[in-house]
C-alpha cells in the first residue's frame, strides 16, 4: 500500500508543434533531474506512471506530439484522470512549444526533414508543408489552451534550454509570474497571457549616453524612474495584476506570462519587466526574461537596485 504522505510525482508533458524545439526542451529537463521519455503513446500514459510510482524517479517528463495523432483527441481526458487517480498523486505541468508558421516552414526547409503530417506525393511541397502545419495547429489547439506556452520563433536553442531549466527546474510554486520584455518591431510573443504596450513612454534611446545601455543598467533605470509617466504606468500595471492574479490562481493557473513591449526591446520594456518582477517577488514566484537582449548580466549595477 502506498504511504499517504508519499510525495507526488511531478509530471511535465512536453508537446507542441513539430520543429518547435521539443527535443531541446526534453534535454533541458533531463539536465535538471527529470526522467525523460520521448514519443510515448497516450494510451500507455497511465500504465507508465503506475510503473514509475515505485521505481526510479519522482520527476518525469514525457514528450507527446502529432506523431500520435490518432490518440490526441482523448489526451486531455487521460490527463484529468491521471491527476485524480487514487494512487500516488501527480502534479502535472503541460508545456507547449510553438512558433510561427513561417519559422516552422524555414526550419523544415533548412533541415530537409519531412513533417509528420505532410504528403510526400504532393506536387507543391511548400503548400503541402504549410497545410500540414495548419492541420497540426488544429489537432493540438485543445492541448495548447491548457498549457504553459513557449514561443520559440525568435530565440536560440540555448535560450530555450535556459528558460525551461529556470521555470521547471526549481521547486514548483502555486503560481509563477514570468515578466518578458520584447520589441514590437520583431513581433508579439505567442506565449504571452497579457501584452502591454509601453512605446508611449519617454525613450532613453534618444539620450546619447543611454542609447548603448539597456533597462538593466543603473543609468537607464535612474532616467526612467525620474519620469512621472513611467511611474504611473508601473503603478497601474501593478494594480491590474494584483486585481486579477488571485482569480487566475483560483482558475488553477500555474504560470502567467506578462509581456511588456517597446520599440526596440532594450530600455523601457526591460526596465518595467525588472521592476514588476521585483514588486511581485514578495507574493509570488517570479522570473524575468528579455527576448531581445538575452539574460546577459548588466554592465553596471542592476536596475532593480537603484530605486
Amino acid at each position: 500500500m502506498n504511504d499517504p504522505q508519499e510525495s507526488p510525482i511531478r509530471l511535465v508533458l512536453v508537446t507542441g508543434m513539430s520543429g518547435s524545439g521539443k527535443s531541446v526542451a526534453l534535454t533541458a529537463l533531463e539536465d535538471v533531474g527529470f526522467y525523460c521519455v520521448d514519443n510515448l503513446p497516450p494510451e500507455l500514459l497511465e500504465a507508465f506512471i503506475s510503473l514509475e510510482q515505485g521505481l526510479r524517479a519522482d520527476k518525469v517528463a514525457i514528450a507527446m506530439d502529432v506523431r500520435s495523432a490518432g490518440s490526441l483527441p482523448g489526451l486531455p481526458q487521460r490527463l484529468a484522470l491521471l491527476q485524480n487517480r487514487p494512487q500516488r498523486s501527480v502534479h502535472l505541468t503541460t508545456v507547449f512549444l510553438d512558433a510561427t508558421t513561417d519559422t516552422l516552414v524555414r526550419r523544415f526547409s533548412e533541415t530537409r526533414r519531412v513533417h509528420p503530417l505532410s504528403l510526400k506525393s504532393a506536387n507543391d511541397q511548400h503548400r503541402a508543408l504549410t497545410d500540414a502545419i495548419e492541420h497540426e495547429r488544429e489537432l493540438l489547439a485543445e492541448l495548447r489552451e491548457q498549457a504553459l506556452v513557449f514561443d520559440t520563433s525568435l530565440i536560440r536553442p540555448a535560450q530555450l534550454r535556459s528558460q525551461i531549466k529556470d521555470l521547471l527546474g526549481a521547486t514548483q510554486a502555486p503560481l509563477t509570474l514570468v515578466f518578458e520584455s520584447f520589441a514590437f518591431k520583431r513581433g508579439i510573443p505567442m506565449d504571452a497571457d497579457f501584452v502591454f504596450d509601453v512605446r508611449m513612454l519617454p525613450n532613453p534611446h534618444y539620450e546619447p549616453e543611454l542609447k548603448a545601455l539597456t533597462g538593466r543598467d543603473a543609468p537607464v533605470a535612474r532616467f526612467l524612474a525620474a519620469q512621472p509617466e513611467v511611474l504611473r504606468m508601473r503603478d497601474q500595471l501593478t494594480d491590474f495584476l494584483r486585481d486579477w492574479l488571485p482569480q487566475m490562481l483560483r482558475d488553477h493557473r500555474s504560470y502567467v506570462t506578462v509581456a511588456i513591449g517597446c520599440t526596440g526591446g532594450q530600455h523601457r520594456s526591460v526596465y518595467l519587466a525588472e521592476a514588476l518582477s521585483q514588486t511581485f517577488a514578495s507574493d509570488w514566484s517570479t522570473r524575468v526574461r528579455h527576448r531581445e537582449i538575452g539574460d546577459w548580466p548588466a554592465r553596471t549595477q542592476r536596475a532593480t537596485d537603484v530605486g
